[in-house]
């Protein structure tokens, strides 16, 4: 193997490692979780409220939600 195609091979390792580790490790945050989170964070640093959050009144299951 030259010089330059063990370069390429390493660096390619190195950007799919990078790549993958990546994100945070935690479960997914639903869009109402998210926008209470949103609403407690502006009470605690005084800024504008956002508008109160509707609880979802039904979560159906989407058909790729089993791939997440």
């Amino acid at each position: 193997m030259t010089a330059g195609r063990m370069f390429v091979t390493l660096a390619l390792v190195a950007a799919t490692v990078t790549v993958a580790a990546c994100g945070r490790k935690s479960g997914l945050d639903t869009p109402y979780e998210a926008a209470v989170e949103a609403r407690k964070e502006a009470e605690r640093n005084k800024e504008p409220l956002p508008p109160e959050p509707k609880k979802p009144d039904n979560d159906k299951p989407f058909i790729l939600d089993k791939l997440i």
